[in-house]
């Protein structure tokens, strides 16, 4: 091939590639949580899913119906947004092990199991990690 079509395939590439460099903005699903500590990483329930669902993006889990799902917080809902819950997946393939940690909606699931109660309302921003 000549240098002409390098550079074109080249140029797609990098276009095709310019999202993942750049990052995609995602709209805030909600601006506090519930936990069972400060930390929300205490289990607060167990929940059986009714239905499949199918993540929309990476924010999110896919879920099957009868699925377990370990519940870790619970997002405060705010204005037209939906009632999502974060929650670790247990299925068929993770025997032995927790899965997938992810949102998912909370009117897609039956509580079966409720460990401790979510008391502890908690920002959803990033925290600052670095030490002092």
């Amino acid at each position: 091939m000549t240098q002409r079509v390098y550079l074109v395939i080249l140029l797609l590439c990098l276009r095709l590639m310019y999202p993942l460099v750049t990052g995609i903005f995602m709209d805030k699903l909600a601006s506090k949580k519930l936990c069972a500590d400060d930390d929300c990483v205490y289990t607060i329930s167990l929940v059986r899913a009714e239905e499949d669902y199918n993540a929309p993006d990476c924010r999110f889990i896919n879920i099957k119906k009868g699925q377990l799902i370990y519940v870790y917080s619970k997002l405060v809902k705010e204005k037209e947004s939906g009632e999502f819950w974060a929650g670790s997946v247990y299925g068929e393939q993770y025997e032995d092990h927790m899965g997938t940690v992810g949102y998912f909606p909370s009117s897609l699931v039956s509580e079966q199991h409720v460990y401790q109660e979510a008391n502890k309302t908690v920002p959803t921003t990033v925290r600052n990690l670095q030490k002092p």
